[in-house]
């Protein structure tokens, strides 16, 4: 398959019924790490999920304010996972006034979530501000860096030996986007869904997190950080970023699709990862 035709792809590797049947590589190899940008956010949707079973929160109708300790909008972590809440953050309007693209000339990230005026729905409204008041809560209840708790908890488990993830300016692990995982790892936490959750994250939160919670358009629905849609007939739930990064798992074939990218700033990004990923489907 000529990946050039899809602009700057420069992985892919897929799996059927838990073998690895193609992998392709444009830019570097097997032990590359990749920016997943916005797919950080599903991870830390696994993360919360491990904290809530290990009892470290009470559940997703906890409030944010008990997470972070300090004052916050009436908001329920259920609401922020599944992008829902009253927050008037909307990465997709750049005249939000938590558009991501305010919060990151910030010092203080969390400040600038908690600070966010409400509005009265509670649609779909993407907002990187509030995953971000998540993970820096859910770091704070864990009394440790979440980087450390990922990768004794989830990654380790999965033999992932290599991480790195983004920091807010005031040190803390960020969950808005960049973590930095090979394309074999992207993999196995497809995997790791696919198969239920294999112990490492129960049953139970992995059922929840990739069951319909909001409407997005016509098309796809929202889990919690979790995106669900069909492709070619097939229904599917996937983790993507900005450049079209992606990490599709289709339970009925049992298979999973990692596709990296770096097709940043092109507004045609996503669909070219649409493309390629159908053209890869009609290709097994």
């Amino acid at each position: 398959m000529d990946l050039a035709a899809y602009g700057q792809i420069t992985s892919v590797v897929v799996s059927d019924h838990g073998e690895v049947v193609h992998e392709e590589y444009r830019e570097g190899g097997i032990e590359t790490l990749r920016n997943t940008r916005s797919c950080t956010k599903t991870v830390a949707g696994m993360l919360l999920g491990m904290a809530i079973d290990r009892g470290v929160i009470a559940g997703v109708e906890s409030r944010l304010e008990e997470l972070v300790g300090a004052p916050a909008p009436p908001v329920s972590l259920r609401e922020l996972l599944a992008m829902s809440s009253c927050l008037d953050c909307n990465d997709w309007d750049e005249s939000s006034p938590g558009n991501e693209e305010l919060m990151y000339p910030q010092d203080d990230w969390l400040g600038f979530a908690l600070g966010l005026p409400a509005r009265a729905s509670k649609s779909f409204s993407y907002c990187t501000a509030g995953v971000v008041a998540l993970g820096i809560g859910l770091e704070r209840a864990l009394g440790e860096p979440l980087s450390e708790f990922a990768q004794r908890e989830l990654f380790a488990p999965l033999g992932i030996e290599r991480a790195e993830w983004a920091q807010t300016p005031r040190g803390e692990t960020s969950t808005a986007g960049g973590l930095e995982l090979t394309s074999r790892s992207l993999l196995r936490l497809g995997a790791l869904y696919l198969r239920g959750g294999e112990g490492v994250v129960s049953g139970d939160w992995v059922g929840e997190s990739i069951r319909p919670h909001a409407r997005i358009d016509a098309e796809t629905e929202y889990g919690y950080l979790w995106w669900l849609r069909e492709y070619s007939n097939e229904p599917c739930f996937y983790m993507t970023g900005m450049g079209g990064n992606r990490v599709h798992v289709f339970p009925k074939s049992e298979r999973i699709v990692v596709i990296t990218s770096t097709n940043f700033g092109r507004r045609d990004a996503h669909a070219l990862s649409d493309r390629l990923l159908t053209e890869l489907l009609r290709a097994r």
